[in-house]
């Protein structure tokens, strides 16, 4: 099954056209547009969340994710931050790779791809779910919270009865 990767130019309900903003930023979700070079040099050498992947992963897991959303200079069109999802299209969506480059910090960059992502795309009405360990103020401007009836079973990890995982193929 090829997964169903939605964007504004495969969803009726919403028009496409790239959201500019009058600070030199502009957000477009076509996946075609990101610098994906730039995009995993940064999550490889930057994030503590993901740098257990190989550019292979990242390459797998980009081409599987539901909708991404990414922040561009304008004039130069480079890729300065950056958000993916993944989702089963009708009610579930996880968000994560959200980053905006340093030097580009401090503007709302960060607050505006989680916008465009969680409540301006075709996931709106979802529940979304996420994993941060530095950035929960920003996520909770969206309402994210703890949820203590959240289970979850860590990449990598030996099951409770002592049986070794199985390595992925």
């Amino acid at each position: 099954m090829t997964p169903h990767r939605a964007s504004r130019r495969d969803t009726a309900s919403l028009a496409w056209a790239p959201v500019a903003r009058s600070d030199g930023y502009e957000f477009d979700d076509d996946l075609a547009r990101v610098d994906v070079d730039a995009v995993w040099a940064f999550l490889s050498e930057h994030v503590y969340w993901g740098r257990w992947r190989s550019r292979a992963d990242f390459d797998r897991q980009l081409a599987a994710s539901w909708r991404v959303v990414a922040c561009y200079e304008q004039g130069t069109g480079a890729t300065v931050g950056f958000a993916r999802a993944v989702s089963d299209g009708v009610g579930f969506a996880y968000l994560g790779d959200v980053f905006v480059l340093p030097a580009h910090r401090g503007r709302g960059l960060g607050v505006r791809l989680v916008e465009e992502m969680v409540e301006r795309g075709p996931g709106a009405g979802f529940r979304w779910l996420l994993h941060t360990d530095d950035a929960g103020g920003l996520y909770e401007r969206f309402g994210f919270a703890p949820a203590s009836t959240v289970m979850e079973r860590r990449h990598g990890t030996e099951r409770a009865d002592g049986e070794a995982v199985p390595e992925s193929s």
